[in-house]
């Protein structure tokens, strides 16, 4: 079975993004080195808007410039260290500025590609996919979506056509989530572990241009979240991330999954990472041939570290770890 430990490099954008080092930095420096001594491929899906916004400011603030240099030079590690980079969009940064002090974000009527006019829209995406590719040296072809929000797919389904945009890892089965800025439905998608598609994520058509490599899905009890939020409590030394920012805010995400079963994402963030070996061998029983966990390294604790470490060395022989460039 093909696994696919994916990251989305990334600050956080609530009301503080969080800094370079803490957010980024520190916590991939840790995922690489478990690459490293696994000898394991990753993904890194590159907020490139962040980069470009960074360039938009770095000759008025020294500290940006700083956080620049640091971004680049470890994105040319994940590259030496065998590891993939992909392209991931947050187009609120087209609107977000930075103060002196900290990123005011403007993500209301911003943080989807579907928020703004076709023009425009298609402005940023040729942008940002070029301006990633000639950080990496060539052309990237996968793609995930900011916040899952890939929808409708219709709207991008040509231009990512023509920039070769093949493959996509934004869906995650029967999950939804329809509040403030978010804004994605993916209770119709195939319950497959790899399809084909062409102008909406959630129908297969078998002779679509582009191919969906879906991130697990799994069905979490109210009992997991309360234990996640306890826990965070109990024992932060081994549960509090390693980010130091704030999330975007998700209303009513917090009393649904305390309340009720979820379908939420197969993940390698904090206590998420406990139904990582679970999660793998429900793929096994199955017999499917590809997993994909999401992560991010602003979401890494100590713990979720250490449980992906034990991870990667009991499944190291029994899978085959991989990436988008490698499987393309």
């Amino acid at each position: 079975m093909n696994v696919f430990l994916t990251f989305d490099y990334e600050l956080f954008f609530g009301s503080a993004s969080g800094t370079v080092q803490k957010c980024l930095i520190e916590p991939t420096n840790r995922l690489l080195d478990l690459s490293r001594k696994y000898h394991v491929p990753m993904t890194f899906f590159v907020d490139i808007g962040y980069i470009i916004a960074l360039e938009r400011q770095l000759n008025d603030f020294s500290i940006l410039k700083m956080d620049y240099d640091m971004v680049i030079d470890q994105i040319q590690e994940m590259i030496v260290a065998g590891c993939d980079v992909q392209l991931h969009i947050h187009p609120h940064w087209e609107k977000t500025h930075f103060d002196g002090e900290k990123w005011q974000f403007v993500t209301k009527n911003a943080y989807k590609l579907a928020d703004f006019e076709a023009e425009e829209r298609e402005r940023i995406i040729r942008i940002y996919k070029s301006k990633l590719d000639s950080i990496i040296g060539r052309k990237t072809h996968t793609f995930r979506a900011g916040g899952w929000c890939i929808q409708p797919f219709n709207q991008l389904e040509k231009l990512f056509q023509e920039l070769e945009i093949k493959y996509d890892s934004s869906v995650f089965p029967r999950g939804h989530f329809e509040a403030g800025e978010y804004s994605f439905d993916f209770r119709n998608a195939p319950t497959k572990d790899q399809y084909r598609f062409q102008n909406d994520v959630c129908t297969e058509n078998e002779n679509g241009f582009f191919t969906e490599f879906p991130i697990g899905s799994y069905r979490y009890s109210p009992l997991f979240y309360w234990r996640l939020y306890i826990l965070g409590r109990l024992n932060p030394a081994a549960h509090k991330m390693i980010g130091d920012g704030i999330f975007m805010s998700q209303p009513g995400r917090k009393k649904q999954v305390l309340t009720h079963f979820t379908w939420n994402h197969a993940s390698t963030d904090g206590y998420y990472a406990s139904k990582m070996a679970k999660i793998t061998e429900i793929a096994f029983k199955k017999r499917q041939q590809n997993l994909v966990f999401i992560g991010h390294p602003k979401s890494c604790t100590q713990y979720s570290l250490n449980l992906l470490n034990r991870y990667l060395a009991k499944y190291n022989s029994r899978c085959k770890f991989t990436h988008f460039q490698l499987n393309s």
